[in-house]
């Protein structure tokens, strides 16, 4: 499969590069800067430089033209402010999706946070954040379009991925290593029978394949 991954230089997101070349497919990440393009090279992606804060729906469908599936792993960053919460977590997203259609691909992924809430209260950048977050998932959720599935990962570590899970619609609070999120992902990418489904990620003692066969088509 070709596949198009937003916010390609992220954690999660070279992670699964590496995976998904591993696995014979073809990653392609989109970059804001030209520096990063040979890390993703590196990962075995090709990169595309195209800034999802300022490109249009023509020039990101573009870039998904051909592919099979793509995956929304973008996002503001750390030491970011609110307004680019809404710009990148929830605007680019949507602005994904719309490109997405206008291509033709189906399958899409979106990587979301545990506690993505469009109401969600607060004042902090965290509650703006989580308020995005919900946002653009009630967004991709509603359109008929798209083969979605958004995966909502708990506290996110660095911590090598041991390749066991708990994911199902509600596990529950808990950290969970980029590595095996980056993992889940590519399974999901393998399972057609997980659109349409809102799921949450956390460590646990599930082999990860096993742990997408039993959610598949529920």
């Amino acid at each position: 499969m070709r596949i198009v991954i937003a916010g390609g230089h992220g954690r999660i997101a070279l992670r699964l590069e590496r995976l998904l070349s591993a696995a014979g497919h073809e990653p392609v990440g989109l970059v804001r800067r030209p520096e990063q393009a040979e890390d993703l090279r590196e990962a075995g992606a090709e990169p595309v430089v195209l800034d999802l804060e300022s490109a249009s729906v023509a020039e990101v469908a573009e870039a998904l033209r051909g592919a099979d599936a793509a995956v929304f792993a973008a996002g503001a960053g750390p030491g970011s402010g609110a307004d680019r919460k809404d710009t990148v977590d929830r605007a680019a997203a949507v602005l994904f999706a719309d490109a997405a259609e206008r291509a033709g691909v189906r399958r899409f992924v979106v990587v979301s946070s545990m506690g993505a809430d469009a109401g969600h209260p607060g004042d902090e950048v965290f509650d703006a954040y989580l308020r995005a977050k919900g946002a653009a998932d009630d967004e991709i959720r509603s359109r008929p379009a798209l083969d979605w599935t958004v995966l909502r990962p708990g506290a996110l570590t660095d911590d090598a991925g041991k390749g066991t899970v708990r994911l199902g619609a509600a596990t529950g609070r808990g950290p969970v290593p980029r590595d095996d999120v980056a993992a889940t992902i590519a399974e999901l990418l393998e399972t057609p029978a997980t659109a349409g489904l809102t799921l949450e990620l956390v460590a646990g003692s599930t082999p990860l394949s096993v742990a997408v066969k039993d959610v598949a088509g529920n």
